[in-house]
């Protein structure tokens, strides 16, 4: 009899989970060391090897959004899912995503679900998309939600690069203004030294300085390059580690100007994840755990964590967020409105198209204003060297016109 209770006993545990304890497994990403347990090294080795893993194994976004949409045209088309992604792996042509595509149609050939079969391979598809695939499957829309999850990869892309073009083209020109003035440094400043020199001419005090700071890269420049390559992979070492993270994270956030872009961007993602996730019933706490994970910013993941906790204790979605601090006052009342309404995904959704055109204003009044100033302030620097480096010249010829 003991024998028996103990065989149900273990039938019990092996048991189906429900739809909720699969959402809650798929948000959690498996079972892992929490971060309070790791080790600083520990930490610092696995984030490590989840960035090289997601560099060795990246698919072209273009190459995802073709195979959600196709699928879903083939789904809604009346084709199973297994001979839907067996054609897709077949025109497929991108190697890596090819064999992640055959090997996927081989797991739904041998029962597992869609869902299961793409949470094997979490380098291609990340939570967010599993869960919103478990999602259709329960709710049976899997056809209208891989729909809206092609729309919010666009959507949140798009976006993205905005923000990303908005905050690199300052930097590319500053890089291009510093390899311009070290190449004139380094080539052009030493041979006009050595004319000056062999014409014993008097140089001006300006040239004099300029001259200095010329020998003084062409001695030092290669120990320079070398330590800001240093500089440059510590920051990065140091961005790995949970505490780091966090204060750089903390510094983007509060940059001036660009720190508003940043945030808004957060802001727009924030809700536009959100909202599909409701609206696609997958149940609060997994939402939130998945809301955690995308947001690509630790003051905000925490954020979203600390609410996700007064959530599980009882309160509403707004009132967790009010608590933290962290957020605009405008999606507060957005989401309160949709909690009062039962209509919190659209509202959510409102949120994400307001932050997206916030997004959008500001990138192009960036642009508008750096533009020009960066043109001007390239061309005063370059000019202020000419300059200096050819006052002597005047002051040779006037020697010469007075010697006449």
């Amino acid at each position: 009899m003991a024998e028996i209770d103990a065989k149900l006993a273990e039938q019990l545990n092996q048991a189906e989970p429900t739809a909720e304890e699969a959402f809650e497994k798929i948000a959690a990403g498996g079972k892992k060391k929490k971060k309070a347990d790791l080790q600083w090294g520990d930490e610092f080795i696995e984030e490590l090897n989840l960035s090289l893993q997601k560099l060795k194994t990246r698919i072209p976004l273009k190459n995802l959004v073709f195979f959600t949409r196709q699928l879903a045209t083939m789904f809604a088309a009346g084709l199973t899912l297994e001979k839907s992604v067996t054609n897709l792996a077949e025109e497929e042509r991108h190697p890596g995503f090819k064999k992640t595509l055959n090997n996927v149609s081989e797991d739904i050939r041998r029962g597992l679900s869609l869902s299961d079969s793409m949470e094997k391979h979490p380098a291609t598809f990340d939570n967010l998309f599993v869960a919103l695939v478990k999602a259709g499957e329960v709710s049976g829309s899997l056809q209208t939600i891989l729909d809206q999850l092609a729309s919010y990869i666009e959507a949140v892309h798009d976006t993205a690069q905005k923000v990303k073009s908005a905050l690199y083209y300052p930097f590319m020109v500053l890089g291009f203004l510093v390899v311009v003035v070290v190449a004139m440094l380094v080539f052009i400043v030493p041979r006009f030294n050595e004319v000056y020199q062999s014409l014993g001419a008097e140089l001006p005090i300006a040239t004099q300085m300029l001259v200095r700071i010329s020998d003084a890269v062409v001695e030092s420049y290669g120990q320079v390059i070398f330590f800001l390559f240093v500089g440059l992979i510590v920051v990065w070492m140091i961005g790995l580690t949970r505490r780091g993270g966090y204060l750089i994270d903390t510094f983007k956030l509060n940059f001036p100007v660009f720190g508003t872009l940043i945030n808004y961007n957060i802001y727009n993602k924030m809700t536009k994840t959100l909202g599909i996730l409701l609206g696609a019933g997958v149940p609060v706490i997994p939402s939130m755990r998945l809301i955690q994970k995308v947001v690509d910013n630790r003051v905000y993941s925490k954020a979203v964590g600390t609410a996700t906790e007064y959530i599980r204790d009882g309160y509403n979605i707004s009132a967790a967020f009010r608590i933290t601090e962290k957020f605009p006052s405008i999606m507060l009342q957005l989401l309160s409105t949709g909690e009062e309404t039962g209509e919190i995904d659209n509202l959510l959704d409102k949120a994400s198209d307001f932050y997206s055109k916030q997004v959008d204003s500001m990138v192009n009044r960036m642009t508008s204003l750096i533009e020009p100033l960066m043109i001007m302030f390239v061309g005063g620097m370059i000019l202020v060297i000419l300059i200096v480096t050819y006052l002597p010249v005047f002051y040779i010829g006037m020697a010469m016109k007075s010697g006449m």
